[in-house]
């Protein structure tokens, strides 16, 4: 709106409808624009035109069975290392919230250990867990053992492995549910508990439901981190996809080539679980609206009714 002089003399607003609209001039955008194509270009220069990347070789080891039988180990370390460490952070996260302090304190104090400890560091002392403990024992505590196992033939490094990154993985899915458990209303804690619901039952069929739905997008960031850090094990030569392409290039030297073959199937991985995790993510926001409208439909149907009474 701007000021004008009326017919009548007086001074009113004029509407600014019909104005041209003059756009901010950001000229360093344009220069910000430019200097990124360039970097972009020199960057796919070098990809192409580098001999030493030999693309050739790259193609060749692409699917070699060596190759592939590493991205099953790897795409076995996720899944597992996940799907345990979800389950003993879920149980973690209602301890941390429980109204006994013996619960929560052994809760924190396991927080405090394997947020703290680099999984590289649990991976090498689980694999050497024999050196501590020869024999693992199976029995009554402080009393005989019913069944014993030999601990080097126990913990493999496979499993050694699986122990590292899902305790890790368990610390930290922990704090993401007891913060997805605490976003939900406690009001609807308590109609649960009125209409007669156990604890047990309101924590699994209402506030569990809803606290994943919230920590969905941080577990799928955990979930692809855990893909990445998978390349750890190499360490212990669990043969997963990174070790594969070690193996490979330390027969043949042929070192950039297996590294980018490596490359290349960890970012197709985490293509496939990013665009997993956004459909994941739509669907439960659709899935959530649309309950959300029924609840309303039926309010909506009841509230005359209830009035006509």
């Amino acid at each position: 709106m701007t000021f004008a002089d009326s017919p009548a003399g007086q001074t009113g607003f004029r509407s600014a409808e019909g104005v041209r609209k003059v756009p901010l001039r950001h000229p360093w955008w344009w220069v910000g624009g430019a200097a990124l194509v360039l970097l972009v270009a020199m960057f796919v220069q070098l990809l192409v035109t580098n001999e030493n990347m030999r693309w050739s070789v790259v193609l060749e080891y692409l699917f070699d069975g060596e190759i592939l039988g590493g991205l099953v180990t790897t795409l076995e370390l996720t899944v597992l290392a996940m799907v345990i460490g979800l389950a003993i952070g879920v149980l973690l996260a209602v301890m941390r919230l429980s109204a006994n302090p013996l619960f929560r304190s052994v809760s924190w104090v396991w927080l405090w250990f394997f947020r703290g400890v680099p999984p590289l560091v649990q991976m090498v002392f689980w694999f050497n867990l024999a050196t501590l403990i020869p024999t693992l024992k199976l029995g009554v505590p402080f009393g005989p053992a019913l069944a014993s196992w030999d601990t080097n033939t126990v913990i493999s490094s496979f499993s050694a492995a699986i122990l590292g990154l899902a305790l890790t993985e368990s610390a930290y899915a922990a704090e993401m549910i007891r913060a997805g458990i605490q976003a939900v209303s406690k009001g609807q804690t308590e109609a649960a508990l009125a209409i007669g619901m156990s604890r047990f039952q309101v924590m699994r069929r209402v506030v569990l439901p809803q606290a994943l739905r919230i920590v969905i997008p941080p577990i799928g960031n955990d979930l692809i981190s855990m893909l990445k850090f998978t390349s750890l094990v190499s360490v212990l030569a669990t043969p997963d996809l990174l070790y594969s392409a070690q193996m490979i290039y330390s027969r043949n030297y042929k070192t950039i080539p297996l590294l980018l073959v490596a490359t290349i199937w960890y970012l197709v991985l985490t293509t496939l679980l990013t665009v997993a995790q956004q459909r994941v993510e739509k669907r439960l926001k659709t899935t959530h609206a649309t309950a959300g409208r029924a609840a309303n439909v039926r309010r909506l149907r009841f509230l005359p009714s209830f009035g006509k009474a």
